[in-house]
């Protein structure tokens, strides 16, 4: 009736009188829920059929990722023995480096021509040299930005432990698997993981020293030095904007922050027993399985917690990790609800600059995207 106060007014649902400012309650409510649900992070599949393959479609056992001064993401698609571009407009894929084959040859020839052994992480440079780390020829390759042309940084192509202070050509190193680019844009960190180490490559000089890691397997107090301190499996690693590098310990089951000013490491998560729990409580009592990837985003630190087939994310604020992605078992999908979408083993993890999260689910043959 014309001049009768809302909360007096009614109308019926199923012959029930209903009263209006309920009923207007109970849409926001309705509505709130489904913008809600809008927003939730859902997962989709970037490429791969879950079957290995080489095609515009197909991956086989992706690792490490990178997204090139292009644009394009930039894939280290292990098991082809090779780095692979997508263009993100087309989905197009081409080879940048590697033939397919398994061996180390190549240098000083065309990138595409040379053999790779099992390439794990890529980076690029601030002049858009491409950095390769080569797990089993124990080197990092370098591909010339302008001329394609593959050569050899750091590493002799046997494992070992030598050459600090000296050239990083003529150095030794076992199995390395992540690299780095420092803020300063002036030296590659490499994780020498066979020797316990991180280590690192002045570009300008070539020259390659140790910075963290002392070749023992001992545990790492918090608060001590990155330098004489021992590291168990430097597995992988990321810089945040303030320059602070985040470094995970495959066998060591954790993660620390070495601070830019002070280059002290702190524990941030991990009790260095494997296994998976913890989650909604503070990361420094979780337990992980094998960290093999690490991405920072928006003060939230993503990890690849391999052995346990999830992608586990790390409030840096509050210090409380939960489960972004997977469902701690084996497996592949479905999509899209992240928390029903198990994986395989998953190694590389990206973020890109709008918080959405590249993951290379390696032995699911796929690269999956959350956001």
């Amino acid at each position: 009736m014309p001049g009768m106060p809302l909360a007096a007014s009614r109308w019926t649902e199923r012959g029930r009188p209903v009263n209006r400012r309920d009923a207007v309650r109970a849409l926001c409510v309705a509505l709130a829920a489904t913008r809600a649900r809008a927003a939730a992070p859902a997962v989709s599949t970037l490429i791969g059929t879950g079957a290995p393959g080489l095609s515009d479609r197909q991956v086989n056992n992706p690792y490490g990722l990178a997204f090139g001064p292009d644009g394009a993401l930039y894939v280290c698609d292990l098991d082809n023995q090779r780095i692979r571009r997508i263009d993100m407009r087309t989905r197009r894929t081409s080879t940048v480096a590697g033939n397919g084959q398994r061996g180390y040859t190549g240098d000083g020839g065309p990138a595409t021509e040379a053999a790779l052994n099992m390439p794990h992480e890529v980076q690029f440079d601030a002049q858009g040299h491409l950095y390769i780390a080569e797990r089993d020829n124990h080197v990092i390759r370098r591909v010339d930005a302008r001329t394609g042309v593959i050569s050899t940084l750091a590493g002799r192509g046997t494992p070992g432990f030598s050459g600090d202070g000296g050239p990083a050509a003529e150095a030794l190193l076992r199995a390395p698997h992540s690299i780095a680019m420092h803020p300063s844009g002036n030296a590659l960190l490499i994780c020498d993981i066979g020797n316990h180490r991180v280590r690192r490559v002045q570009l300008d000089s070539g020259r390659i020293d140790t910075i963290g890691g002392t070749g023992e397997k001992g545990p790492t107090p918090d608060g001590a030095p990155l330098a004489g301190t021992p590291l168990n499996g430097p597995r992988t690693f990321a810089f945040d904007p303030a320059g602070h590098l985040y470094l995970a310990l495959r066998e060591g089951n954790a993660i620390y922050r070495v601070d830019a000013t002070t280059s002290r490491l702190h524990h941030v998560a991990g009790t260095g027993e494997q296994g998976y729990a913890g989650d909604e409580g503070p990361a420094r009592l979780a337990r992980l399985g094998g960290p093999k990837g690490l991405a920072w985003s928006r003060d939230v630190l993503y990890v690849a917690d391999t052995e346990n087939h999830v992608i586990r994310a790390i409030d840096l604020k509050s210090g409380v990790i939960r489960t972004a992605l997977g469902t701690g078992q084996r497996g592949d999908g479905p999509e899209p609800d992240p928390r029903r979408c198990a994986l395989n083993r998953p190694h590389g993890v990206l973020a890109d600059p709008s918080g959405m999260l590249y993951v290379g689910d390696s032995e699911a043959h796929r690269i999956r995207v959350l956001g």
